[in-house]
């Protein structure tokens, strides 16, 4: 595909040529590609962050490459049922949630960790969601690595594909409407709606493109092609250029990005906030990287790919170490800086792993809690006979609440 370096969301009457070019600011070798371009990091893309905040991100990302590898051997132990990493795909993470607060929406699906880490959820979180414990916010109800999280603006993972993108429109329908009853020419956010590329085969997402672009809702639809819809690569699921291309079909706004740039991800996802917000109208943004990683624990991508193809990707283009690359040229890190930070992170993870696997699981009686805002009557008989029941047969049920 084309690389350019200039920063161009396309509207549906001034599509590029040929096939859609990728921006890029940064390349594998962590230089910049036109370092004199401009010194603004949201406006152009020669940035201008301090050493503190890179630190930040590049400690970020880290910490998401030491729980993918320790939580996956976790399952592989038989300490937790189930998870899905994100090697390879840090970058869009980082990159992306950066570029977005607390007052915009998100609906992921369900390799996303590193956004919703960005915005606040903490190791504990995350562990004790895995294992389902007492201290998870889901009450232990749902399937490892679906998280939500109503403090930080995260709607709940769903683990059937596409649901999220139908109700981010609509999310986003409703934040435009809120801010016209409040006299209001813009909302205080975006619904940003993050998917992969087999996501964009399923008849919801031409529902919420529809939607979104007819009604002009300000929403970001936020595409991780990362080549693999679970076993199937992408030339066996579309004939056209890749997802950004259908955007002019929809008359909607569109960018193609590198999703192993840092940089490039980050400026995209302010500039596509920056229309969405001030033309109320949506963006589809596609980040191309590559899903190093299993699908999930419960699949085995050797059986479909190369273990020289996914080596080829670890070692000439891994987002983690292009970011290295650029903060030691600038003298932020060395050789000692990475393995510091790297056992750091690495402990947080192992002592948040250790902790949630002492929790026990949610009360029962935490069963009946949440369902509805009120408990309705026949909730509270149902709630009653059980623990009725419960205590009449009390040997029956001596899993500590299961």
């Amino acid at each position: 595909m084309p690389l350019t370096t200039t920063l161009k969301v396309y509207d549906h009457d001034e599509t590029p040529p040929g096939t859609w070019p990728v921006f890029r600011v940064m390349d594998e070798d962590g230089s910049l590609r036109e370092p004199k371009v401009g010194q603004s990091y949201i406006d152009t893309h020669a940035p201008t962050l301090d050493k503190a905040h890179a630190i930040k991100m590049f400690r970020t990302m880290a910490r998401l490459s030491q729980m993918d590898h320790i939580f996956l051997n976790a399952q592989r132990q038989g300490r937790i049922s189930f998870y899905m990493s994100s090697q390879g795909e840090e970058a869009v993470h980082i990159g992306s949630s950066t570029a977005l607060d607390l007052k915009d929406t998100i609906f992921a699906q369900y390799r996303e960790t590193g956004v919703l880490m960005w915005r606040g959820f903490t190791m504990d979180q995350f562990a004790d969601q895995c294992f389902s414990n007492k201290g998870d916010l889901g009450k232990g109800r749902q399937m490892p690595v679906h998280y939500g999280s109503r403090a930080l603006n995260w709607h709940t993972i769903s683990s059937p594909l596409t649901t999220q993108l139908p109700q981010a429109a609509g999310a986003a329908m409703a934040m435009k409407l809120k801010a016209k009853r409040e006299g209001k020419d813009r909302s205080d956010g975006v619904a940003v709606c993050y998917f992969g590329d087999g996501a964009a085969s399923e008849g919801d997402f031409h529902a919420a493109m529809n939607f979104a672009a007819t009604l002009e809702t300000p929403v970001i639809f936020f595409c991780r092609n990362n080549g693999f819809a679970i076993s199937t690569p992408v030339k066996d699921q579309y004939r056209g250029d890749g997802i950004v291309s259908r955007a002019k079909g929809y008359g909607m706004y569109g960018i193609r990005v590198d999703g192993n740039d840092l940089f490039a991800v980050h400026a995209a996802t302010a500039k596509a906030k920056e229309i969405a917000l001030s033309e109320n109208r949506p963006v589809l943004l596609e980040t191309m990287s590559y899903r190093v990683g299993h699908h999930s624990t419960s699949d085995d991508s050797t059986r479909y790919r190369s273990t020289d193809e996914i080596k080829k990707w670890t070692e000439e283009d891994n987002p983690i170490d292009r970011f290295q690359r650029y903060c030691e040229g600038r003298g932020w890190l060395d050789d000692e800086m990475v393995a510091q930070i790297m056992d750091e992170e690495r402990m947080k993870v192992l002592q948040a792993l250790e902790k949630a696997e002492k929790k026990g699981p949610p009360d029962l009686s935490t069963l009946f809690d949440d369902i509805y805002k009120e408990k309705t009557p026949e909730l509270v008989r149902q709630e009653e006979a059980l623990l009725e029941h419960v205590a009449k047969y009390p040997e029956k049920y001596q899993g500590g609440g299961h």
